[in-house]
């Protein structure tokens, strides 16, 4: 009834397979019951009430109390424009109970946990890795708001723009709470603007100025015990295949990660 592109846009705004196929049975039909919206979107019938409910709940369909009971289509716009204002509506109220959770004494508590575990285990099982440039990018957040005395970074051309965009807040942060930050990465005219702005805040040297053949990759160290290191090309792969290797450990950290980039740091 329906083009496949048309489909995958109601899959991104949250409907389900079933939920898509009934909608779309139901704005062909206008109003029907549950029995003949199934029939006609080839779903279970004994699936078709719960779903017609769902759909009532997110706005893109009205019950009718009638015997039978049927369900009326909501005209497209209009149902769009009612789950985004429902969207919005869940996720004040959820962003709300995060943060009451987070100045709440349960927090505390959990971390307090947290401690306590992470203090009777071997440092070398604190490791794992993220996958996609979000997750790799909210965990840079952390590990930079976490630092107690210096952050040491290497990273791309592209990654500057992205550190700048992305990282500056916690950097600059970490920078008037006396943290030492240093960032090696690539000069170039497509970062100029960025390296910059970098420069009015932290120490930044320029990669291109290493002999020899220049490093191309990413890595994050904090204190000299915590490190991120990027384990993909992120100018030839998808956002959401990009791999970043985390670990807490005071010999990878110090002995590795620390001195290379310290010669790198010091014969540029």
């Amino acid at each position: 009834m329906i083009s496949q592109n048309t489909t995958d846009a109601l899959k991104t705004i949250g409907l389900n397979l079933y939920e898509r196929k009934i909608y779309v049975a139901l704005l062909a039909k206008s109003i029907g019951t549950a029995g003949e919206l199934a029939e006609l979107a080839s779903v279970p019938r004994s699936r078709a009430y719960d779903v017609l409910e769902s759909l009532s709940e997110k706005g893109f369909a009205v019950v009718q109390h009638s015997k039978p009971i049927k369900y009326v289509a909501i005209e497209p716009s209009v149902a769009i424009d009612k789950t985004k204002h429902i969207i919005e509506d869940v996720f004040t109220s959820n962003l709300k109970r995060v943060e009451q959770f987070s100045e709440s004494d349960s927090l505390s508590e959990l971390s307090k946990l947290y401690t306590n575990g992470v203090s009777v285990i071997d440092p070398s099982d604190l490791s794992g890795s993220f996958k996609g440039s979000h997750s790799i990018m909210m965990q840079f957040n952390n590990i930079i708001k976490n630092s107690k005395s210096s952050l040491s970074i290497i990273t791309t051309e592209d990654g500057v723009c992205k550190l700048w965009k992305n990282n500056s807040s916690v950097i600059s942060k970490a920078k008037s709470r006396g943290i030492k930050v240093r960032i090696i990465a690539p000069f170039s005219e497509n970062n100029i603007k960025e390296i910059e702005s970098l420069k009015k805040i932290v120490e930044i040297k320029d990669l291109n100025n290493l002999k020899g053949n220049v490093l191309i990759g990413k890595m994050l160290i904090s204190d000299e015990s915590e490190l991120i290191l990027g384990l993909t090309d992120d100018s030839n792969i998808h956002e959401s295949q990009q791999t970043g290797f985390w670990t807490v450990s005071n010999h990878f950290s110090k002995e590795f990660a620390t001195s290379v980039f310290e010669m790198i740091w010091k014969q540029i």
